[in-house]
């Protein structure tokens, strides 16, 4: 940077209330920063959000609010500007650096949904963050999108350092020999099967260095596990904590920050009990709302970070704002 140019950013500076001008000038001789991920801190935590791509619901129903009268759905999504015929699903992974541990919530879908999921080990490496060196997996419930990148293809271990934290429920649930979907209104055999079959080959494959976990467990000194049943039987929040400051990673409580959060009592097809999922919905949706709490949630718009509030009878999400693009 010549004379001139100092001069003027100095000014330019000056007139922003800006104090850190060294640290201004540095920056500027940095080559471009290019990002994949988003990174932030909580208490003693450096938490790192990155995609493993999306997954496209199509047609609403009755994947979202199945025996409601289209008209009242559809009428809710243009008064929210959505898409009355898609439900576009985030897959947003929490990494979590905690002294010497690494830490994922969740794995994404691996490579069992193609092209437009499975992206996490390329954004894991975007973000400067190895296999290697993830020493913990914590899953919040075994469907395919959050336990399928755990093996790949050939069924191979692809955090090979790592233990794997997962409800003793949700265990016993998917590996028992027939799991009980009557409670469900999803319908297709098909993918009742491949999410079974998906379950028991990850949980089987991670065996050895499996931990199983009860309601209420804490462990590695940042992570709570607390039971909302209903979309699984074991389906759990994650709470992390550091000091007084708390994250509730809410997995698959919500999918739709318009439809699960207006009408939670609506539900989803794919919760293995329809009417217990709207249950646990409800009361840890108002558990929020009154806390105030922040909130992460795997499937919203990226990077999944808000706030829930009650709106009518029902409640909404108030996403964090993020001043620098990922």
């Amino acid at each position: 940077m010549d004379r001139k140019e100092a001069i003027k950013l100095s000014a330019m500076v000056a007139l922003l209330g800006l104090t850190d001008i060294s640290g201004l000038f540095a920056a500027i001789n940095n080559e471009k920063e290019t990002r994949s991920f988003h990174r932030f801190r909580m208490g003693k935590l450096e938490l790192t959000v990155v995609t493993d791509g999306h997954i496209l619901m199509k047609p609403v129903q009755p994947n979202f609010a199945p025996g409601i009268a289209p008209s009242k759905v559809e009428q809710i999504l243009e008064d929210n500007f959505a898409s009355k015929q898609e439900v576009d699903l985030g897959i947003n992974i929490l990494v979590i650096r905690s002294a010497d541990r690494v830490i994922l919530v969740d794995s994404g879908c691996g490579s069992n949904f193609g092209r437009n999921s499975g992206w996490l080990l390329a954004n894991l490496a975007n973000a400067d963050i190895k296999v290697a060196e993830v020493t913990d997996v914590v899953i919040s419930h075994a469907h395919p999108d959050h336990i399928g990148g755990l093996t790949d293809n050939s069924g191979q271990i692809v955090f090979p350092n790592a233990s794997v934290y997962l409800s003793r429920i949700e265990h016993d649930f998917w590996m028992s020999p027939s799991p009980d979907f009557s409670k469900s209104k999803l319908r297709d055999n098909t993918l009742k099967n491949l999410v079974v079959e998906i379950a028991r080959k990850n949980i089987t494959a991670l065996k050895p260095r499996l931990q199983l976990l009860d309601d209420g467990a804490e462990m590695l000194g940042c992570i709570k596990m607390q039971m909302a049943p209903g979309h699984t039987p074991g389906h759990c929040v994650v709470q992390l904590y550091s000091g007084s400051e708390s994250l509730y990673h809410i997995a698959d409580l919500i999918h739709s920050q318009v439809l699960s959060l207006e009408h939670p009592e609506w539900g989803f097809e794919g919760d293995t009990d329809f009417e217990l999922a709207i249950t646990s919905r409800r009361k840890v949706l108002e558990k929020l709302a009154l806390s105030k709490a922040m909130v992460f949630s795997y499937h919203l718009p990226w990077p999944g970070i808000g706030h829930v509030r009650r709106k009518n009878a029902g409640f909404e999400w108030v996403r964090l704002p993020s001043v620098l693009p990922d």
